[in-house]
């Protein structure tokens, strides 16, 4: 019963709502005891020639009067016990989505997303079932178990009562042991196809790789395989669970044979009516309920126990991202003063970054290139505070940016990696997806800076069109392009364009940066390039190398310079001019 000591909180918070549902699932089992006595009275009725018409009419409308009651009362306790359990569900799930959003890059690397995906669902549904389902049983069982063995007792006869509930105990125990098998086989039914779910994704996604390889086949036999193993996971679980219903059926059975036996014997020695031999058998069949979920409630208990734990667990994981005790609630301007003695990726003994120093005034423009793996990307994770563990200082207008109020500073920055996440709305949409008020001539605006206005009124329904999952409906290049044009919307203090133009080709190229650079004179840019010509016409441009600066200084000084600058400009270069030979 500890779970129900772990929710202790909420259920002091809705402590009206659940004695409310308490108390008409009272009356319900105190309505229920009736129909069976009121049967019983028919039945001695008539074996005494007594049952006259206005009799009938009395016991008719008193079952229906009964009935009317029930349904009423039923439906308030599941509003109360029901309502009161979805307000759980969407506590708990708005923390967690609220603890999701506010957990830095560390705690994602630690967690996978499937993992968090599960756990924000499934468990979340398992919580929920012990504030409900679980709640209702436990109440429910007692009640309704009570005030049924009363009834039998005084409305029949207390000896008859104590053997024909004899067996019922064993209905729980057996609930409880064959429960704990069946729930351990679904659960390895509900993994296999979770499986499969992941194989149909990862097939559906990858679909145009699998036919331009030709393994059309192989992934039809691969999925197959998944497909046999849930059935095989299915067919036990089913087989377990059919020995469910026969091992209760004959427990059950037990009851009505030393009911009928001993019951009969009553009635042969009038100790006990006909009637209220019926009335009893009425009531076993209303005991049955409580007995049966006993052993159902522990399956529920241990399984929300063990989901609202693996809740708390995420819960209780910290952000290494926290902000000053009084941080700067002042807007930053794009002066970026950066100064990074040493840095290490968390759980990591190698040096990422090594005196990276640079500066950046507002209307610049700075150029960062290198090889793969450098450490040009991790300059950026820093000035986006996704680490802050590090040895110096990045400022923006003289202020650390750990200084900064993270809803003020963040804000400022529009950053476009190089593979956007798109959302499955329309192309309007996802342009102003930072910007929800943006107007149409914004949204407009922004995509004709990113080159991308012409292509959309070429599209069937324009701006209105749907770009589908990540994107799928747009090649590479419009992606990209679309992640530009919701980052200029934003005409952010500090843009970053990290390897965002990879792509498009050299002349759309060319129009972007041209269009951004006369948009953003008086602001900060920032881009990460493969491609040399992407950061010409930067004031400054810095080569990684092993995390530290190799080179730096304009284009026509690199180029002028013996190092990897020179070497990879010219190897583009011809690469370029073989392009526009074999045109």
């Amino acid at each position: 019963m500890g779970i129900f000591l772990k929710l202790s909180w909420f259920f002091k918070e809705q402590k009206k709502s659940y004695l409310l549902g308490v108390l008409y699932l009272l009356l319900v089992a105190v309505l229920n005891i009736i129909p069976p006595r009121i049967i019983g009275s028919v039945v001695d009725s008539i074996q005494q020639h007594q049952l006259t018409i206005q009799k009938l009419i009395f016991f008719l409308t008193a079952l229906t009067l009964v009935g009317i009651g029930q349904y009423l009362f039923r439906y308030f306790w599941r509003s109360y016990i029901w309502g009161s359990a979805a307000l759980l569900e969407k506590t708990i799930r708005t923390r967690l989505v609220t603890h999701f959003a506010a957990m830095d890059e560390t705690f994602y690397q630690k967690y996978r997303i499937g993992d968090l995906m599960a756990h924000a669902t499934n468990d979340i549904t398992a919580v929920q079932q012990v504030a409900g389902v679980g709640i209702l049983t436990f109440a429910d069982s007692i009640i309704t178990g009570i005030s049924t063995i009363i009834a039998m007792m005084f409305f029949v006869n207390w000896r008859l009562t104590l053997i024909a509930i004899i067996p019922l105990p064993l209905l729980a125990v057996l609930s409880r042991i064959l429960g704990n098998i069946i729930h351990s086989a679904y659960d390895k039914a509900q993994s296999e196809f979770s499986t499969i779910n992941n194989k149909t994704q990862e097939s559906i996604l990858g679909i145009k790789v699998i036919k331009a390889l030709g393994q059309e086949q192989e992934d039809i036999n691969d999925f197959g395989a998944h497909v046999d193993e849930v059935i095989r996971a299915n067919r036990r679980a089913n087989f377990l669970d059919s020995l469910f219903d026969p091992v209760t059926s004959l427990i059950i059975g037990l009851a009505y044979v030393a009911t009928i036996v001993l019951g009969g014997y009553f009635v042969i020695n009038n100790t006990i009516s006909i009637g209220q031999l019926i009335s009893f058998i009425s009531y076993i069949g209303i005991l049955i309920w409580p007995m049966f979920a006993i052993g159902r409630l522990f399956n529920i208990i241990e399984l929300g126990s063990a989901s609202y734990d693996r809740i708390q667990l995420l819960l209780s994981e910290r952000s290494k991202i926290t902000e000053a005790f009084n941080p700067v609630t002042k807007a930053p301007q794009g002066n970026v003063n950066y100064e990074i003695g040493k840095f290490k990726y968390p759980d990591s003994d190698e040096i990422a970054l090594q005196q990276i120093k640079f500066k950046i005034k507002n209307g610049q423009t700075l150029g960062i290139v290198g090889k793969t793996g450098a450490g040009k990307s991790t300059i950026l994770k820093l000035l986006l505070r996704q680490f802050d563990s590090y040895d110096g200082s990045i400022k923006v207008d003289n202020v650390d940016i750990r200084d900064y109020k993270l809803d003020v500073y963040l804000p400022s920055i529009g950053y476009v990696p190089q593979n956007s996440i798109l959302f499955s709305t329309t192309i309007f949409e996802n342009i102003r997806f930072a910007k929800p008020n943006a107007s149409t001539a914004e949204v407009e605006n922004a995509a004709f800076i990113a080159d991308l206005h012409d292509d959309i009124l070429k599209l069937p329904d324009g701006y209105q069109t749907q770009v589908g999952e990540q994107g799928i409906s747009l090649s590479g290049g419009q992606k990209q392009r679309l992640a530009i044009a919701r980052a200029l919307i934003l005409n952010p203090e500090i843009l970053i364009l990290d390897d965002s133009l990879s792509a498009v080709d050299a002349k759309t190229e060319n129009h972007i940066l041209r269009r951004v650079k006369r948009l953003r004179a008086d602001k900060t840019t920032i881009i990460v390039a493969s491609r040399l010509s992407s950061v010409m016409s930067a004031q400054e441009i810095i080569v990684i190398k092993d995390g530290r600066i190799a080179q730096r200084g304009t284009h026509k000084s690199l180029i002028n310079e013996k190092g990897w600058y020179e070497q990879t400009y010219e190897m583009q270069q011809l690469e370029q001019q073989m392009e526009g030979g074999d045109k």
